[in-house]
């Protein structure tokens, strides 16, 4: 999408009275936005990477409802959760409900209503709208579309790999590569260690929230805010400086063993030595690194996390571990990860780096051009032939079009045919009952006799081409 329309910013309803009063004017809500069919062509193609990576991933498609009971999503974040959500009770009703403002709580309910009789592991994705009520900034909307990808009932190493896999092949899809972006990987349970190291023990839930919102605060106010929880930063710093040097800049496979001040190897308990072989083996280290810096706000994360980084974006993707969360929806303690990658800053990114394809080739790669364009040559019987080709060759199967112009100058009529990216033009001739077909790629040409051939011979010219 472009990036106006990709961030909208704050928009408020205009009124603009007509000359003869009363007439009002309309825009979309704050943080919405209106695809028209170039605009939606771009979302389907992002779309259509999405849907065919997950399944080449052996992933399977599920969908839940737009809303959900409000609790839902405050018995897994609390009710600090409720002024980030679009929340609504039915005129007259007693509950309380809430737009989705992500699919996870979703996904765990249903995994939990079926958990005895689904297979293990279950290897589900979506890719729908979600719904926030916060102020739209750049990659930032109210309304956006999300793709998640879960793995679930594998706590294996091999299982964070897969998805991480899946999760880099839709981005090299698009036509990304390491160059452009980076998956920041990190685990929960070494950067716990490292904070009760430094001075936080018991809930670890604050400290976390502020390392997750460091790169978006002052020093001071950093410096103010650990200091107040008693968590050395400049220590954990120290530490985690250490950790990386053992992780290099980019090939994960080579984590090198370090130790910790009483000489204990400072990995013990962590998944990230394991990980980095395995994305290793699987070809994928260069687009990998280790980053402690990574650790996701959300309180259910309990193991690996990691983010997909652009310069100068916000996330472009986001997951991790969630081992607890089916548990509290009220099924059985079940393993899980998986991650969600918004439609918004991955736009932003391909526009930026220029990989975002004209609506010409997203309309070819969609299969959304014409096959054939019919063209009346300007008789009476031509022309009065024109609609009932169209009707005949799409009954036929074929993605035909026509003029709803009155002109009746062929080179007009021509550059509609070219313009909708139609494959063949098929001029009607005088007579009303032969047509002359013509390849727009190359001018190729080809006569056919009778209406009833013309099918047959349109995708024969598509076919040589």
């Amino acid at each position: 999408m472009a990036e106006s329309n990709q961030n909208s910013g704050e928009r408020t309803q205009q009124q603009q009275p007509a000359a003869g009063g009363g007439r009002r004017t309309f825009q979309a809500p704050t943080g919405t936005r209106d695809f028209y069919p170039a605009e939606l062509n771009r979302l389907r193609y992002i779309q259509k990477a999405w849907r065919e990576t997950s399944i080449r991933h052996g992933f399977e498609e599920i969908d839940g409802p737009t809303f959900e009971h409000l609790e839902l999503y405050t018995v897994k974040s609390g009710e600090g959760i409720v002024s980030e959500l679009f929340s609504f009770e039915r005129f007259g009703g007693e509950k309380t409900y809430a737009l989705r403002p992500e699919f996870t709580p979703t996904l765990a309910r249903m995994y939990a209503a079926r958990a005895n009789a689904l297979p293990k592991p279950t290897k589900w994705f979506w890719m729908q709208n979600c719904f926030r009520a916060e102020r739209p900034q750049r990659g930032r909307l109210r309304e956006f579309y999300q793709w998640n990808v879960d793995l679930i009932g594998d706590d294996s190493v091999e299982a964070d790999a897969e998805v991480i896999a899946c999760c880099i092949g839709a981005l090299e899809c698009l036509g990304l590569s390491p160059n452009d972006v980076t998956v920041h990987i990190s685990d929960r349970t070494l950067v716990s260690a490292l904070l009760t190291e430094c001075g936080v023990h018991g809930d670890q839930t604050s400290a976390l929230m502020l390392l997750d919102r460091r790169a978006k605060l002052p020093a001071e106010e950093v410096s103010r805010q650990a200091a107040a929880m008693r968590f050395d930063i400049a220590r954990f710093d120290e530490r985690m400086r250490l950790v990386m040097s053992a992780a290099g800049e980019s090939k994960v496979g080579v984590l090198r063993s370090i130790r910790n001040e009483d000489g204990s190897p400072i990995f013990d308990g962590s998944r990230l030595r394991p990980l980095g072989e395995e994305l290793h083996r699987m070809g994928l280290a260069d687009w990998c690194r280790f980053d402690l810096s990574i650790v996701r706000g959300l309180a259910y994360y309990t193991g690996v996390v990691f983010e997909v980084l652009a310069s100068g974006e916000r996330a472009v993707a986001g997951g991790g571990r969630y081992d607890g969360l089916i548990q509290l929806f009220g099924g059985p303690p079940t393993p899980a990860v998986g991650f969600g990658m918004g439609d918004v800053v991955l736009s932003l990114v391909l526009q930026d780096k220029r990989l975002m394809p004209s609506d010409e080739e997203i309309a070819d790669r969609l299969g959304l051009r014409p096959d054939v364009f019919v063209i009346g040559r300007g008789s009476e019987a031509a022309d009065a032939a024109v609609a009932p080709l169209v009707a005949r060759l799409r009954r036929e199967g074929l993605h035909a079009r026509r003029s709803y112009k009155a002109t009746k100058n062929v080179g007009k009529l021509l550059k509609e045919a070219a313009a909708c990216g139609a494959r063949v033009v098929a001029f009607v001739e005088a007579d009303g009952m032969s047509v002359t077909l013509e390849r727009l790629e190359d001018g190729a040409k080809q006569s056919v006799a009778g209406l009833e051939g013309v099918a047959g011979a349109v995708r024969g010219l598509i076919a040589e081409a």
